[in-house]
């Protein structure tokens, strides 16, 4: 990890975060961070200790209440911090670019809302070259790559190869996070054997496999 990255971090509001990682992060010398995330306290600690520039994220939330994290919230209301706010779906659209590689993919969220204020020149919009329903072409918002360094995420089990799988109710975008970076980082609860992995979780919560990533 070096200053100046674009970081992503998984989990969803307070849930999954990989804590032990972003704790990492505060303790090196790392800073100038990008940092992409569905946020809770892992930006919120983030900020606290100076280590953020700019922040894309759908919201920042301590849990479901619509309740900011205080040192996120000081942050951003002191100016110390850039801001990308936007709808959770053009999140996910931007990430879903960068791992197909693409310089950006076209969605309907964000219109009529004031997320293109936000952004000013970085977000545009392109218009499709079919035509909608009514015969006309439709304009939708240009959603841009975000494009990672590195991504930091956390699930259940895992073995020492990479592969990984959540055993709660969602597997949020962990996996998505990891196919948009170059680096791939997943932190545990518990490393097994391989054997015991595959046995103990259905094969459709085993979201990460040792080719997505570089560090357990």
């Amino acid at each position: 990890m070096r200053s100046g990255m674009t970081i992503g971090i998984g989990g969803w509001g307070s849930r999954r975060k990989p804590m032990a990682l972003v704790r990492a992060l505060l303790r090196s010398d790392v800073t100038d961070l990008t940092v992409v995330t569905y946020g809770g306290p892992d930006l919120g600690l983030l900020c606290s200790a100076g280590k953020v520039t700019k922040a894309y994220y759908g919201f920042v939330s301590l849990d479901s209440a619509p309740f900011y994290d205080p040192w996120f919230a000081k942050a951003r209301t002191a100016g110390e911090i850039e801001v990308r706010e936007m709808d959770e779906g053009m999140v996910k659209c931007g990430l879903e670019a960068a791992a197909a590689r693409l310089p950006f993919l076209p969605i309907r969220a964000g219109l009529g809302s004031d997320v293109r204020g936000f952004w000013g020149d970085e977000l545009r919009t392109v218009t499709s070259p079919y035509p909608d329903a009514s015969g006309k072409p439709e304009t939708l918002i240009a959603m841009p790559a975000l494009n990672l360094d590195a991504a930091l995420v956390h699930l259940n089990l895992g073995d020492k190869h990479g592969n990984a799988a959540y055993t709660g109710v969602d597997p949020y975008f962990d996996d998505l996070y990891c196919a948009a970076a170059e680096k791939r980082f997943v932190s545990v609860e518990r490393v097994v054997e391989t054997e015991e992995l595959v046995k103990t979780v259905p094969l459709q919560n085993l979201i990460l496999n040792r080719m997505m990533v570089d560090g357990v």
